[in-house]
């Protein structure tokens, strides 16, 4: 006999394990994405439940996270679905105010994950045409069974360690920026900063802000933009000229413009890349860094700027040009990766890196049910996109296999009344 508790049904019966049939979909992440979409199921009346490894939501934002993090867009541009930002937040709000906003959407919508309970795989059943997902917790294992299953463990759930020679035998301290959280333990310390992207320069903005020695490996070309021209958000200005002109005149409007503002980054050794920074982000999901301050640190030599790394010795780095700098500590912002190969079995929407086959605006929907949220590489806009679209389509199918259930227990029902 099925023991029902709404949404699911216990099916132990049906094997050793603790088995669960959930009547709805399966959303595998707790984070801005993973909430998306769950908010547009709740809208729609239709059922859910949210798995999520962490103790809380958003947890690349409340654990893996510096302190001095702002939005890099405007807050209009970073907002959930049907529901926007407090007026009194500012335009940048800072990554305390943002996991209060996601807070704040939870509770309007009423959504509560279950937390620490991590994926350990998930493998569509051909022979039932279900999805079986298992999990492990402090509770013990438990199977759960479903028709859709939502992809929203996002493109950052792992950092990526690059292997370089010599540093497992470096005597300092090596962490990753996931780790980092103020200079202010760094004081007066010779750090190096591995990366360039916009954690790369940050973090080493916020060393120098703490009286420490930052010097930043620069290994490729980078794109640096003005955050704001004229007061108003480079981004914004993209979207709007994106709307009238070709993509490679807005890219070399922008890049007049961060001439004009930020005159030639070559001369400080950040060589730019022969591609505009919109298409490059298109082509290779390479985001351009929007300098919010480091740039003036670079040129004021506070921020020194060196080549890639040869080799670490115990309290020296030395660098492809063969300098050699004697060093502290090693913060690696190096980046993240997509975790989903490691759990998602006999997929055919994702890539081996874990990101989707499909590019923009297709890459949300695969078949028998699966779907993803998060993955677009167009920032949390790119993720509320998804997660309209992804809540609506399984909300649509739920709607239809609840209306045909009823249709077919009514038929059984008449059937039934016949025989007496």
């Amino acid at each position: 006999m099925l023991q029902d508790f709404g949404i699911v049904q216990d099916l132990n019966f049906l094997s050793s394990r603790r088995c669960i049939w959930v009547n709805g979909p399966i959303i595998v992440g707790a984070g801005p994405s993973g909430l998306a979409v769950a908010a547009g199921l709740k809208n729609q009346g239709a059922p859910f439940i949210i798995l999520e490894r962490a103790n809380c939501i958003a947890s690349l934002w409340q654990n893996r996270t510096y302190d001095r993090l702002k939005l890099h867009l405007p807050k209009k541009f970073c907002q959930l679905p049907n529901f926007p930002f407090p007026e009194n937040f500012p335009e940048y709000p800072t990554k305390f105010q943002f996991i209060s906003y996601l807070e704040s959407y939870a509770n309007h919508f009423g959504i509560v994950p279950q937390f620490n309970e991590t994926v350990q795989s998930s493998k569509y059943d051909k022979t039932f045409g279900l999805w079986r997902v298992k999990t492990v917790s402090d509770c013990g294992e438990v199977e759960y069974i479903c028709r859709w299953i939502v992809v929203a463990t996002g493109e950052n759930a792992e950092k990526v360690v690059p292997e370089i020679d010599g540093l497992e035998g470096f005597e300092g301290q090596v962490a990753h920026a996931c780790e980092y959280k103020s200079g202010e333990i760094y004081r007066g310390k010779r750090v190096l900063v591995v990366g360039c992207g916009n954690s790369g320069m940050e973090v080493s903005l916020d060393l120098c802000n703490h009286n420490a020695r930052p010097s930043m490996v620069v290994r490729s070309s980078v794109h640096v933009l003005p955050r704001e021209v004229f007061g108003k958000s480079i981004f914004e200005l993209a979207v709007m000229l994106m709307k009238w002109l070709p993509l490679w005149l807005v890219d070399m409007i922008l890049l007049i413009l961060a001439w004009l503002l930020l005159g030639n980054t070559k001369r400080y050794g950040l060589k730019r890349p022969p591609i505009g920074p919109l298409e490059l982000k298109n082509t290779a999901g390479k985001t351009p860094v929007l300098d919010i301050g480091a740039l003036e640190k670079i040129r004021s030599k506070q921020i020194e700027v060196v080549p890639g790394i040869k080799r670490f010795y115990e309290r020296k780095v030395e660098l492809n040009n063969g300098q050699v700098l004697e060093i502290d500590s090693v913060i690696l912002a190096t980046g993240y990766r997509s975790n989903v190969p490691s759990w998602l079995k006999d997929d055919e929407l994702f890539f081996e890196n874990g990101l989707p086959k499909s590019p923009f605006l297709n890459g949300w929907k695969g078949i028998a049910g699966l779907y993803a949220v998060g993955f677009t590489k167009r920032g949390l806009s790119g993720a509320s996109l998804d997660a309209i679209n992804v809540s609506h389509d399984i909300a649509k199918s739920w709607k239809e296999d609840t209306k045909q259930q009823k249709k077919s227990i009514a038929i059984r029902h008449r059937r039934c009344i016949s025989h007496f």
